[in-house]
């Protein structure tokens, strides 16, 4: 089957597919352990066999989807900011600290990408940055970067 005459809903299951293969892949090394006993490689692998067997479902019944070569991306510049915006994210976690780029990550999502109102923004970005920072960091116990400002 040639690219041209892929469809759609074929290469998203192939994705998925190609995905779940790479989980899987990566959880080798973690043990499984039993029903009884589960270990740490257990869910994420029912998670990648899961997800392979939905990528299969969707490949071959994706047979009605319009074709690949048919497909228009209206949309490919914003998916790109987005994508660019969540690399620069994950550099400046460390450095910034977890609350600063949340903040800043949801005003350019919020501010730049959907021109929201800018006190929405504001108060949403602050919010969610805080509140998620108090019940990830504070009540579940996992260590966020805090950034050079202890913040």
């Amino acid at each position: 089957m040639s690219f041209a005459r892929l469809r759609n809903d074929q290469l998203s299951g192939l994705m998925l597919f190609a995905l779940a293969v790479f989980v899987g892949w990566q959880n080798r090394t973690y043990p499984l352990g039993s029903l009884q006993e589960p270990g740490p490689g257990y869910t994420p692998q029912l998670i990648a066999v899961f997800l392979g067997v939905m990528g299969l479902l969707i490949a071959f019944k994706g047979r009605t989807s319009p074709p690949m070569s048919e497909m228009r991306w209206p949309e490919a510049k914003r998916a790109l900011m987005i994508l660019a915006a969540c690399a620069v994210a994950t550099y400046a976690l460390e450095p910034l600290g977890y609350r600063i780029t949340l903040i800043a990550l949801l005003v350019f999502f919020l501010g730049v990408l959907e021109q929201k109102k800018p006190f929405a923004v504001a108060a949403v970005s602050i919010a969610f940055s805080l509140l998620s920072y108090y019940f990830i960091g504070t009540l579940l116990r996992v260590p966020l970067p805090r950034g050079p400002w202890g913040f």
